[in-house]
């Protein structure tokens, strides 16, 4: 199964940001880190770890892109306690979206943005709990009106994948006439996603702060999405690609985290160089590196 991993872009605070976030949710822990020296961005660090079992990845690449509340973390919590627990917690510093209070789809339930700048919803549920932190994609300004398209393309695209719910706005119910669907639940190989067009007008776009990792296990899979996402060109670099709707992907080798942190530092210099050097990785040239002095 092709493994999907969200990926958070902080300026310097990755590391931070990482420590206060797996202290919030039990079954957390970082996995590894390492530092790719010499980066446009500077010395850039990447690290990689669990939230409530799954799994995330962030880096401290420069202050080039911000969150905002196009992708968000929704939190499925068991109880009124834990909401207002993570409620607290995640608000210090940051600032409400949607106030903690009772809803129509949840009984206890708000949208926040923490201290740097992530934005979370988190929501009292009454139904079995099966994924903790859910991906949540709020298509606004210009592909307002294109959530359902763009989930109907995912879950064709991803092996294993399917429409669990999808629903639509009444006639008359939303400020925006663009927006269609209320409210949707997928599943791309094997994990869980959210997606809604925002029922009102503003300018929140997708950006490169929240991205997606497709971790490929050869070639052959990485030229695949490559080929099937990539829709500007201009935003082909080392891996990263954006497709049709502005949402942002790393196609990368599942195992490039670890050829970035074995080897001499010489050999890892001279993997990161040549990654730099790439918009469509090349997992051959990549290992040419790494034992070009073998």
């Amino acid at each position: 199964m092709t493994t999907i991993v969200p990926c958070l872009w902080f300026d310097t605070e990755a590391e931070e940001a990482v420590e206060f976030y797996i202290s919030l949710f039990d079954n957390s822990r970082i996995i590894s880190s390492y530092v790719l020296e010499d980066t446009p961005s500077g010395d850039s660090l990447s690290v990689n770890f669990e939230m409530a079992g799954q799994p995330f990845a962030a880096i401290s690449a420069g202050p080039y892109f911000t969150f905002n509340p196009s992708l968000s973390i929704m939190v499925q919590c068991k109880s009124e306690e834990e909401v207002d627990k993570l409620w607290r917690a995640l608000l210090y510093g940051g600032k409400v979206l949607m106030p903690l209070d009772s809803y129509p789809f949840s009984k206890r339930y708000g949208w926040l943005e923490d201290r740097y700048g992530l934005s979370w919803q988190i929501a009292l549920v009454d139904q079995p709990v099966s994924q903790k932190l859910i991906p949540h994609f709020l298509f606004s300004n210009g592909v307002n009106g294109r959530a359902e398209e763009a989930v109907t393309y995912y879950t064709e695209l991803f092996p294993e994948s399917s429409i669990v719910e999808l629903h639509h706005y009444q006639p008359g119910d939303i400020e925006n006439p663009k927006a269609k669907v209320m409210f949707s639940s997928f599943i791309l190989s094997g994990i869980q996603f959210n997606a809604m067009d925002e029922a009102y007008e503003s300018d929140v776009t997708f950006n490169e702060a929240f991205s997606l990792e497709i971790l490929c296990k050869n070639q052959k899979e990485l030229d695949y999405y490559w080929n099937e996402l990539s829709a500007h060109s201009e935003s082909e670099q080392c891996g990263w690609v954006k497709d049709k709707f502005g949402i942002s992907w790393q196609i990368v080798p599942e195992g490039l985290d670890d050829l970035l942190m074995s080897g001499s530092r010489e050999q890892i210099n001279r993997i990161s160089q040549a990654l730099l050097q790439m918009k469509k990785i090349d997992m051959r040239e990549l290992e040419k590196a790494k034992n070009q002095d073998i």
